[in-house]
């Protein structure tokens, strides 16, 4: 029997997108199991959105999908991965930039934990364009967020 292909989806997720959202349903198509694990360090507070809250969205948008867990860490990614033997990190990339950015922390990952291999899908470009950030501002100062998000914000 093949082993099961498990695969991290890291970030921050602070708001988690419908690119996101996009992004793990097409690595179903890949992987078994998709394990969303949003980072944090517990020595700062500076999200936007509440750690606690974003679990429960994304828990809430992914409640059908057996193969998708959500996930909370403070720790090395490539440590992490080895609690859930996942071999693979999956990634979007939007554009160049991303990708610069995403080749980087991939070598780091691969010299950390030799059996983890970085995964890219290149964005859907009606997703490409949106970003966490941006969103943050414009939840900030009071903009409809929600064509963005996969889940309501009360």
């Amino acid at each position: 029997m093949a082993e099961k292909k498990v695969a991290l989806f890291p970030g921050s997720f602070d708001p988690f997108t419908k690119g996101h959202e996009d992004i793990v349903l097409r690595g179903l198509q890949i992987f078994d199991e998709i394990v969303i694990s949003i980072g944090y360090n517990s020595q700062k507070s500076n999200r936007y959105f509440p750690i606690d809250l974003m679990v429960e969205k994304i828990r809430g948008t992914f409640q059908n999908y057996p193969g998708i867990k959500v996930q909370t860490y403070a720790e090395l990614t490539a440590e992490y991965a080895k609690r859930f033997n996942a071999r693979y990190l999956l990634r979007g990339l939007r554009n160049t930039t991303d990708f610069e950015y995403e080749n980087s922390i991939s070598q780091i990952n691969r010299k950390l934990n030799h059996q983890l291999e970085s995964v890219f899908l290149i964005t859907t470009p009606q997703f490409a364009w949106i970003n966490s950030s941006i969103i943050r501002e414009v939840h900030k100062y009071g903009g409809d967020v929600s064509d963005f998000l996969p889940y309501k914000l009360s």
